[in-house]
């Protein structure tokens, strides 16, 4: 989503505003702006496109010299991009930019133009900026308080008033922002690595609470104006983890850090060769007590709750559901006090997945978040939490987030198993050393990195492709196909392999790329009779499948022709494991064909990384 900073100290502020905004261009966005005070007067300036665009604008102009501002990048939600459409937005008393959705804002805008104010942009933050300009009576916090009394939405907001210069206010209501504090200096920012670069000290902005930010001091009130006294956070990212550090793009960059997430999530919760997930509050006699597990996720974040449930259900006995966020409060589920609900989220400000998190606990069941970072509003309102430790992931396509979460779901299955009494301690120690390895066997998963790239050099000119998979590599081939199509911009569908001649299969014509992940042993012969199919039709045939599996030496016995066309190879462990290294040239196929494309990797268009609004 949208990216809110802002600053308060003795630099200059723009060249803060336009560094601490460019840290941020990992969320997606179409305009760019800032806004800063310069002697006793706001200034304003904004555009539609890249930050870089901005840039130039200010460049052509005689410099604005100011200490203090605020600046945005801005997601469509209301109105097209446009330099009309830019944050910030506001008046000549009032400064405003915005992150999140305001829901009455057209009956908030009918008011306003009744009482004489005019509007300029299609934006519902406008709406707000002429809102609390209305309110003001010569008191920001009783305009803000006023307004928040008013709006229905999600926000996060930095104002600045023209009477007070200096001085920066923020707000929030279901989408992120948090303070961050230096040595005579302090800012507000939508995510920590926008303000990395100056500290890494911050206070985490709880709604509705109305923080005042001046370069010397930071006050934070209740809409009450009672005063409230906040503690200061340490990020645990550092610089050097939000660059690239010699990469050309952040995701290829996350891509090679699998197996440094993955070993730093899952080494603290090995004890004596178990899986101890204590820290969370979760017990042994809660885990034996559950009735049923939901899993409830958005995009990737679900396809890890997918390999969860294959593997819970596998080892634990006990049913698991999946579903899509977005979905899952409006089927009205069937959920209840004996029921544990997992909520996966990389940020933990996924609002679809926040809401499911409301209606669980409304309904009495427990919750467990799966996050990756602290402080988040998923973190702190699910009963219990358990981290993973990813690191900062800026790349728009997720990778390491996808891996950390699998890792965390099979630590909770082999507990569960074991626990329950469907596995014994000796396999589970057995599962728990295999899953202890799978860093180093990430690392050999590497090894297709050159083959991916000459696959991914011949997508580039196909329309449309094909994955499919079963059981868990059907998992993984919706994981790898989401990857392919939200980078590249190829139409790519995945489906069940076993599901082909129930329609599907009418696609296939001479040269389409079907892409089949065929890891399963016990599920091999089944994978590879709908390679054959696929191919007798004329497809483009890609498989990925455990290195010695022999399956490099399947033929078309009637036609006494290779299946496949192309073969990745991945380190040989058992079945239930696989997903941990499969996933890997899944995700360098959809990097190189991007690549080859020319398209902008980490930035997908149309995509933001956080996603807080539904």
């Amino acid at each position: 989503m949208c990216g809110i900073v802002g600053y308060a100290g003795d630099r200059e502020c723009v060249e803060v505003l336009l560094d601490s905004l460019s840290k941020l261009e990992y969320r997606g966005y179409d305009s760019a702006g800032i806004a800063v005070f310069e002697k006793g007067k706001i200034v304003v300036e904004k555009t539609q496109g890249k930050l870089s665009n901005l840039r130039d604008k200010l460049n052509e102009r005689e410099k604005i010299d100011g200490h203090c501002g605020i600046g945005h990048t801005r997601w469509a939600t209301h109105g097209e991009p446009s330099d009309i459409n830019s944050h910030p937005h506001g008046s000549k008393r009032v400064s405003i930019v915005h992150n999140g959705i305001i829901e009455n804002y057209k009956e908030i805008k009918k008011f306003l133009i009744s009482k004489g104010y005019t509007f300029v942009s299609e934006t519902d933050t406008e709406t707000v900026a002429k809102l609390i300009d209305y309110h003001y009576n010569g008191d920001p916090v009783d305009a803000i308080i006023k307004t928040l009394a008013d709006v229905r939405g999600a926000y996060a907001l930095g104002i600045i008033f023209k009477d007070y210069p200096e001085t920066i206010y923020a707000v929030r209501k279901d989408s992120p922002l948090i303070i961050g504090t230096g040595d005579g200096e302090n800012f507000i920012a939508s995510d920590v690595p926008a303000i990395l670069k100056y500290t890494n000290k911050y206070y985490l902005l709880e709604e509705n609470e109305i923080a005042t930010i001046k370069s010397d001091r930071v006050e934070f009130c209740d809409t009450h104006k009672q005063s409230i006294v906040k503690e200061v956070l340490t990020s645990e990212f550092d610089l050097e983890a939000a660059e690239k550090g010699g990469y050309e793009h952040f995701m290829l960059k996350e891509i090679h850090e699998q197996p440094e997430a993955v070993k730093t999530t899952i080494t603290p919760r090995i004890v004596n060769g178990m899986p101890d997930l204590s820290e969370c509050g979760l017990t042994d006699d809660m885990l034996k007590s559950f009735r049923k597990i939901f899993i409830v996720a958005c995009g990737t974040a679900m396809h890890a709750g997918l390999v969860g449930k294959y593997v819970i259900e596998k080892l634990a006995r006990i049913e698991v559901t999946v579903d899509i966020a977005s979905e899952f409060r409006y089927r009205d589920p069937i959920i209840g006090k004996d029921d544990l609900v997992i909520v996966i989220s990389q940020s933990g400000e996924t609002a679809d997945t926040k809401a499911a998190l409301h209606l669980a606990k409304d309904r009495g069941a427990k919750v467990l978040g799966i996050v990756n970072v602290k402080g988040s509003s998923i973190a702190r309102e699910s009963d219990m939490v358990l981290y993973t430790h990813a690191g900062p992931e800026i790349s728009v396509a997720s990778t390491k987030a996808f891996a950390v979460q699998m890792s965390v779901m099979y630590l909770l299955a082999f507990k569960l198993a074991y626990v329950r009494g469907t596995i014994d301690e000796t396999e589970c120690k057995r599962l728990t050393g295999v899953l202890a390895s799978i860093p180093n066997e990430i690392e050999k998963a590497m090894a297709c990195d050159e083959k991916c790239k000459f696959i991914g050099s011949k997508l580039v000119i196909s329309p449309s492709l094909l994955y499919i998979g079963r059981g868990l590599d059907y998992a993984l081939s919706m994981e790898g196909s989401l990857k392919l199509k939200e980078i590249s911009y190829i139409h790519s569908e995945s489906y069940a392999a076993g599901e082909l001649k129930h329609g599907t299969i009418s696609l296939i014509e001479e040269g389409v790329p079907v892409i089949c992940v065929a890891t399963q042993s016990e599920l091999l012969e089944k994978t590879i009779s709908n390679v054959s199919e696929v191919k007798a039709r004329g497809a483009y045939t890609i498989v990925v499948g455990k290195e010695g599996s022999g399956i490099e030496d399947k033929e078309d016995k009637d036609k006494n022709t290779k299946l496949i066309d192309d073969l990745i190879t991945v380190p040989n462990l058992e079945d239930i494991i696989m997903p941990m290294v499969t996933i890997v040239p899944l995700q360098l196929l959809a990097y190189y064909t991007t690549v080859s494309k020319g398209f902008d990797v980490d930035k997908p268009r149309n995509l933001a990384k956080s996603v807080t609004v539904e």
